[in-house]
């Protein structure tokens, strides 16, 4: 198993000033790092997978569409250019050799319709996200629908809304991305509800439910770890917080406290636990 971690705990851009990073959290022991092209025209694609390759980590993509390019909504052009922005994403993504390209990736993060979603809105999303995976076949990147919570999205809240949004997608590189944080949200039994999703699940985050620092929360971590096990997954287990010190950053995520002394406080003691916790539910 990979353990990874993600930048935006440390940093609210992702340019050439923030390459450094990769050091840091290989000196920390993560095998996998996580990055957000926040800017993609800024994004260092090229030197970040030399930084990577010379440092042996491994790098996954995570991003969220914004609003103007929202890849359910009702007008045809908004939706062109949530594809158009998708397909450069992906083009960065291969580039700098990431493996999975994960999170709100299928439509605007934060959008809201104070209702239901509708046939129209499923139909919408579903062809929209095809022609984002048919964009990046033939590459080795796969492309993973990430479920979020009701505060964050009414469009997929369930691993039963992924796995369902997936298969209708129907390409080989659409896949499910879990996420602790929104699952104790909204799914009844976080265990059953990845051993339902199975070997569609391409990537996991093992969030605190508040955030902070895995162990020190609510997630039944016992559960869910023998629930990985029990589907065969072995792919990356990543921890996610945010910088509550990054105004911006916090603002948008609702994080108004600090979960540990420092962000390399809290990433060093949540890969201790999650290291700690998968040996003792996988023991050799």
């Amino acid at each position: 198993m990979r353990f990874g971690v993600n930048s935006l705990l440390f940093s609210g851009t992702f340019d050439e000033t923030d390459l450094e990073l990769l050091d840091k959290v290989q000196a920390m022991g993560f095998d996998t790092f996580e990055v957000t092209p926040v800017d993609p025209d800024t994004f260092p694609a090229r030197a970040l997978a030399q930084r990577a390759r010379d440092l042996d980590l491994q790098l996954n993509a995570n991003f969220a569409l914004p609003a103007d390019a929202n890849t359910i909504d009702p007008d045809p052009a908004v939706r062109a250019r949530g594809v158009e922005l998708s397909k450069k994403v992906i083009d960065l993504c291969v580039e700098a050799g990431v493996g999975i390209y994960c999170g709100a990736n299928y439509c605007a993060w934060g959008y809201q319709t104070g209702r239901r979603r509708t046939t129209d809105e499923w139909n919408r999303g579903v062809d929209s996200y095809r022609a984002i995976c048919e964009h990046a076949a033939g590459s080795p990147l796969i492309v993973a629908a990430e479920t979020l919570n009701r505060f964050e999205s009414f469009y997929l809240n369930t691993a039963a809304d992924a796995v369902r949004f997936v298969e209708d997608v129907g390409l080989p590189n659409a896949a499910v991305h879990l996420d602790t944080f929104h699952m104790i949200r909204e799914e009844d039994d976080i265990a059953a509800a990845i051993r339902a999703t199975g070997d569609r699940m391409a990537y996991f985050h093992a969030c605190g439910s508040h955030r902070g620092v895995p162990g020190r929360d609510m997630v039944p971590w016992d559960d869910t770890f023998r629930a990985l096990r029990d589907i065969g997954y072995d792919s990356c287990i990543t921890l996610e917080s945010f910088n509550p010190g990054l105004e911006r950053l916090a603002g948008l995520v609702c994080i108004w406290r600090d979960f540990a002394a420092s962000p390399e406080d809290l990433a060093r003691d949540g890969l201790a636990f999650l290291r700690a916790k998968y040996a003792e539910i996988n023991p050799t």
